[in-house]
């Protein structure tokens, strides 16, 4: 494991969007949040799931795009975006092309501050539910699940990667920790209904039991079909503190990440090492 203490803090960003159905608009706003982002210091940007488009699953797979196509639209711009801000951004959930036409991967992206791709991660976990109004989505539809677990280095962190509904999947994150993971990185659009009682509670969780930072990027607020979204983007740090989260509204909120937490909370409370089950 890498010397935790031998690092400088990092700062991070997590932007919290009202996405809606135009593309061109949603990837204009992410530009404009990003910029911020790095004008107030900040490093690694996160973008929530279905940063470019939120709308019905079954349109998203005609804005689907093959991971790595220097001529893909919502990868150029995020590109350009990382480059123009000179950040790491991660773009969580946008559709990548499988091989099945109806049912894109819903990926996320890892771009350096150059703009080159450095990595990416296809969300495993599908979100096929009843909600508790009764009303029912089912992402499994129009949706191809990943398989695969992703660790990536970035700026000297383990960056372990998910997207929302992995979050209540604490198998995913201990294997996420188990390959050396330090922040986990949760994109999310958790509905207002799921939200308001499980995203804290979960979120603290998974950074408690894999004693990691946690930054989580939601979306907020109504948007098409009716659809609303909890919003609550925040940084929890290794001991399950929340040391920064949004408000209502778009924005971001930025904050800073210190790796000396994270050696003293894995220092005196060794969970990880004290496990008896699944080693």
């Amino acid at each position: 494991m890498a010397e935790t203490n031998a690092r400088e803090p990092l700062r991070v960003a997590a932007v919290q969007l009202q996405s809606q159905e135009d593309v061109g608009e949603n990837l204009e706003r992410c530009r404009h949040w990003v910029r911020r982002a790095a004008e107030r210091g900040a490093k690694l940007v996160l973008l929530p799931e279905n940063f470019a488009f939120m709308g019905p699953e079954a349109d998203k797979r005609s804005i689907a795009e093959k991971i790595g196509d220097p001529g893909a639209p919502i990868q150029t711009a995020l590109a350009a975006m990382a480059k123009e801000s000179g950040v790491v951004l991660v773009a969580g959930g946008f559709p990548e092309a499988s091989g099945d036409e109806r049912r894109p991967f819903n990926t996320l992206a890892v771009y350096g501050a150059d703009g080159t791709l450095a990595g990416s991660y296809r969300k495993i976990h599908l979100f096929d539910v009843r909600l508790p109004d009764g009303s029912e989505i089912s992402e499994s539809a129009a949706t191809t699940a990943g398989r695969e677990p992703q660790v990536i280095d970035v700026l000297g962190y383990r960056l372990g990667l998910s997207i929302c509904y992995d979050l209540r999947f604490p198998e995913l994150y201990r294997a996420l920790a188990d390959r050396g993971a330090e922040v986990l990185l949760v994109p999310a659009a958790f509905t207002l209904l799921t939200g308001k009682d499980h995203w804290h509670v979960l979120l603290r969780a998974r950074a408690i039991e894999a004693q990691c930072f946690v930054l989580a990027a939601a979306q907020w607020g109504t948007h098409p079909k009716g659809r609303t979204t909890y919003g609550h983007s925040l940084l929890a740090d290794p001991w399950g503190t929340v040391i920064a989260e949004a408000s209502d509204g778009p924005g971001v909120v930025v904050a800073e990440l210190d790796p000396a937490v994270l050696a003293r909370v894995r220092a005196n409370l060794p969970s990880l090492t004290h496990r008896v089950l699944g080693r």
